[in-house]
């Protein structure tokens, strides 16, 4: 708040009171008041003016500021009336009085969006469970009938279906989590004894070490996370190398575990390296039919909620690495780092 901007909002008490001063001293100089006395006068009420000015103007930027800074500090902006105090003067009154309708109204429509939403959440996370089970009977026939065909669609419907639970519950990780120290290696045995079929079917050759490793995470969210980066190695593999490797390992210093996923696949354009990681985004050199641009999306949303870091590293037609990166820390310290439910 500038001095010269508020005397701008003052120029009506400041002629005001300059006519007045101005008449004051033509009506003393005709009362043949000596000329000395008139000066002293001007010079002091415009002292007094001056001074008063200043005052003001201290206070009303102490005001200002005050109010600035409550409405920066803020996350939600909508909340300002609920803080800031009623004005005295009757010229703000009615600044605040359409301050504070525009925000019950505002308030009012968020919560309607997000009742909304968490209706529209609770509906797709239904559906993703029930269609669960004839994925599973699917599953199983094609198990039983031995169609290996019909066994990669299945399996493909249930990677989609669990993009899409998770997509759902990925703005509300905080109320569906359990942080505990895990066995990295339990965790990743776990995940490659679901994709043997399709690895053996692919002719992947896989190199696994330095994986004995205590992280502190959530099992379930990891190991969808894990699940995403596994069928992009699987996904884009290079036809034309043979074996395909995947490897994986851990790194380990003082302050964080690495878990490292690296293959000899197709790569990345190094156009595409810093976007892929964007929702929707799908490639320009990358088989489209089969991209839907969330997995990664996916991954880094959930890896910034768990407070897990995320890298991704390729060279286009050599390899594509991507790291998962722990942080060290006791329990309480790594659960209180999360955000907290509402």
């Amino acid at each position: 708040m500038k001095f010269s901007r508020f005397l701008e909002e003052k120029i009506i008490f400041l002629l005001a009171n300059i006519s007045l001063l101005f008449l004051l001293s033509i009506y003393l100089f005709f009362l043949q008041i000596p000329l000395i006395f008139i000066l002293v006068l001007i010079i002091l009420y415009l002292g007094i003016m001056f001074g008063y000015l200043v005052i003001e103007y201290q206070l009303s930027k102490k005001k200002y500021n005050e109010v600035i800074h409550l409405v920066d500090s803020l996350n939600e902006k909508y909340l300002i009336t609920d803080i800031i105090e009623k004005p005295n003067k009757i010229s703000d009154r009615a600044y605040y009085y359409a301050l504070k309708k525009a925000c019950k109204d505002m308030n009012d429509k968020i919560s309607d969006i997000e009742k909304k939403s968490r209706e529209y959440q609770e509906y797709i996370e239904s559906f993703a469970h029930e269609i669960k089970t004839p994925i599973a009977s699917l599953a199983l026939y094609s198990e039983n009938k031995q169609d290996k065909q019909m066994k990669r669609e299945v399996k493909r419907i249930d990677n989609l279906v669990e993009q899409v639970l998770y997509y759902a519950r990925s703005e509300t990780v905080e109320r569906d989590y359990f942080i505990r120290q895990l066995d990295l290696e339990e965790l990743i045995h776990h995940l490659l004894m679901e994709y043997r079929p399709t690895l053996l079917e692919n002719k992947i050759q896989l190199k696994i070490h330095d994986v004995k490793r205590s992280i502190y995470c959530d099992w379930k969210w990891l190991d969808f996370i894990f699940s995403q980066i596994l069928q992009n190695s699987i996904k884009y593999r290079n036809p034309k190398i043979s074996p395909n490797i995947i490897e994986i390992f851990t790194k380990e210093n003082k302050y964080q575990v690495e878990l490292i996923i690296w293959d000899n696949g197709i790569g990345i354009l190094p156009s595409d390296l810093p976007r892929v990681l964007e929702k929707g985004f799908t490639g320009g050199d990358r088989k489209k039919e089969y991209a839907t641009g969330m997995g990664l999306y996916l991954c880094k949303k959930l890896c910034d909620k768990l407070n897990l870091q995320l890298e991704i590293t390729s060279e286009y037609q050599n390899y594509t690495e991507v790291k998962i990166i722990f942080p060290k820390g006791d329990l309480a310290k790594l659960t209180s780092s999360l955000p907290k439910s509402k």
